[in-house]
């Protein structure tokens, strides 16, 4: 009688589920790319301090496979709880139906909307509603030799386009036949892209329905950029002809390029600290004449954290997701990975505000944009790459480029039309 009380009371106890006492703690899967993986791990054990009753199990995925393996996740009903996705993979998971949908649980949380910057929140925005928290920042900005720029006179970055290039043309006519002032690396679309954003390119038209590229905006802005190239300021050959980036802007082969916050970490770990006080960033120029523009938008970039759709452990895996999300352990894993906050208030840390080489990269985040939020856009922006280097190398014309780039965008967009059709009838 004894034994079969006992066994009863167990029974009850396993039937309390994880509320019961001594209950097993909820293991949260979560999946994040490259080394940022290795960041986010290091900030568990806080989180499983602060929520006893969960685990967090943070996978790996090379960047090189994740988009593919988020799909294959998604086909297969195998993704995890929440995961790192890029912010230009946001509207293809919502097409997808695999990102549950965040501002209610934002509202109940304290968490400030306007804290993050206003065009990396709209990135992972989608018809008005919110689809997955900013984790990190990224945008595109000038790096620059400020002694060879000095010696040509420059003592400051300029703050338009017009002036930058005058600016290219002296540092230009210093160097060698084989130095150019400008590295423009032929296999990315950003800087092309911020150009016509600058010069007020909507890239589609008609609800992005149609590429727009033949447009007067956007062609200017293609001009503007092939002149670079045109004008010898630019290689033509791209990166192709580098041995090494970093080594080659130390020696002087090109005097400024344009990237993302992540060389600040590759310049630094690769050249000597010496070095340190011969180059600096500066902000996108304004595209007109004006310096009280400064600066000119750029890309909207970074990736961002987002909450599967009818997970089992979605309580647990949003109390992950907001705990990254927070200024203070923004700023944990920015001194861990090096990538921005993309909360404004993380940028008072004295990390921050003490790198004279970030400051710039907090004025560019004031000024950002996502590009077209629709799952076609990863295989456009490839399709402007391919025409960007076609153009540059006379393989074809300007005109010819632009036109075949509308081709193809209208191409990618024909299902993306017939379903648009179908939901207005």
């Amino acid at each position: 009688m004894a034994a079969t009380l006992l066994l009863a009371a167990a029974l009850a106890a396993l039937a309390c589920g994880p509320s019961g006492a001594g209950a097993p703690a909820v293991a949260v899967e979560f999946w994040a790319m490259g080394a940022e993986a290795e960041a986010a791990r290091a900030l568990v054990p806080a989180f499983e301090a602060r929520h006893p009753g969960i685990r967090v199990r943070v996978q790996q995925v090379p960047w090189s496979a994740a988009h593919e393996k988020l799909l294959t996740a998604f086909v297969g009903e195998s993704l995890p709880d929440a995961f790192q996705l890029g912010n230009t993979w946001i509207a293809e998971l919502v097409a997808l139906g695999a990102l549950e949908p965040l501002d209610a649980r934002i509202a109940a949380e304290p968490i400030a909307r306007d804290d993050f910057f206003p065009g990396v929140l709209d990135a992972a925005m989608l018809g008005g509603e919110t689809f997955a928290l900013p984790w990190y920042a990224d945008t595109r900005l000038l790096f620059y030799r400020r002694d060879l720029f000095a010696a040509a006179g420059v003592r400051e970055a300029p703050r338009t386009w017009p002036a930058w290039r005058e600016a290219l043309r002296r540092v230009q006519a210093r160097g060698g036949p084989d130095v150019h002032a400008l590295l423009l690396p032929l296999t990315e679309w950003e800087p092309l892209v911020a150009l016509a954003f600058q010069r007020g390119a909507a890239l589609l038209r008609d609800g992005d329905r149609y590429g727009d590229f033949a447009s007067p905006a956007f062609t200017g802005a293609f001009d503007a950029y092939l002149s670079f190239f045109r004008d010898g300021l630019a290689p033509a050959a791209g990166a192709a002809q580098l041995a090494n980036l970093h080594q080659d802007f130390a020696a002087g082969w090109f005097a400024a390029f344009v990237s993302g916050p992540w060389q600040l970490g590759e310049l630094r770990r690769r050249l000597p600290a010496d070095f340190e006080s011969r180059w600096a960033t500066a902000p996108l120029p304004a595209g007109g004449d004006d310096p009280a523009e400064a600066p000119g938008l750029s890309i909207a970039g970074g990736a961002s954290l987002a909450l599967v759709r009818g997970s089992p452990r979605a309580e647990e895996a949003w109390r992950w997701l907001a705990f990254l999300a927070e200024p203070a352990q923004q700023i944990a894993f920015h001194r861990l990975s090096g990538d921005l906050p993309a909360r404004r208030s993380a940028w008072q840390d004295e990390s921050l505000r003490a790198d004279p080489k970030a400051a710039p990269f907090l004025a560019q985040l004031q000024r950002v944009r996502a590009a077209p939020k629709i799952p076609e856009w990863e295989r456009i922006a490839s399709r402007i790459a391919r025409h960007v280097e076609a153009a540059v190398r006379g393989e074809e014309s300007p005109a010819a480029a632009l036109a075949a780039l509308d081709r193809e965008t209208d191409i990618l967009l024909e299902k993306r039309r017939w379903l648009l059709a179908r939901r207005e009838r």
